[in-house]
């Protein structure tokens, strides 16, 4: 797996366009792609068609990047997430009308600024209340009980549980269900 952002300054949409074509042409695979540049995702796919099997997501660590979630929201995608990965924030109240699925975890490596569990369980809460889809990915290097120690020693349980749900979408009427998995 390979990780880069496809909607960079520095990609040109001609070789977006190459990439879109390889995912139309791979029906078979569901692709996740992630940005933190909401905005030249929506020019882009404001003259070209999402692929079916494409999910679209913008990164939301902080409540500064909240306005990303707006743009995201607007893209007619089969399923539309926000990453909260590394979650180094509050993130208040959120609207996640046409949000499918919400992705937490926590920082890693010496420099990783703590994860609040109130911060988490908020999203968590809010989550379930607007229908969507939770998935707890980490603590990353700060556990729950405030400890910083390794990720892998911090572990990805909330609160005694895994809880790793993911979209399912029934495009009939656009029904989201949530399968933990």
């Amino acid at each position: 797996m390979a990780m880069a952002d496809l909607f960079h300054e520095d990609v040109p949409f001609c070789f977006i366009d190459r990439v879109m074509q390889t995912i139309r042409q791979t029906t078979q695979h569901r692709y996740q792609i992630l940005t933190k540049r909401a905005a030249r995702m929506a020019e882009y796919f404001a003259q070209a068609a999402i692929p079916e099997n494409a999910w679209l997501g913008v990164t939301v660590e902080a409540t500064s990047e909240k306005p990303r979630i707006e743009s995201l929201r607007l893209l007619n995608s089969s399923i539309r997430f926000l990453s909260c990965e590394p979650l180094v924030d509050d993130l208040g109240e959120l609207d996640l009308t046409n949000i499918d699925w919400i992705i937490v975890g926590g920082e890693s490596g010496s420099q990783a600024r703590p994860m609040k569990p109130e911060w988490v369980r908020s999203i968590q809460k809010q989550t379930e209340a607007q229908g969507a889809a939770f998935f707890f990915k980490q603590w990353g290097t700060w556990g729950e009980d405030g400890v910083k120690r390794s990720k892998k020693a911090n572990g990805k349980l909330l609160d005694g549980k895994l809880i790793q749900a993911m979209p399912v979408c029934i495009q009939a009427d656009r029904k989201i269900i949530s399968q933990n998995g």
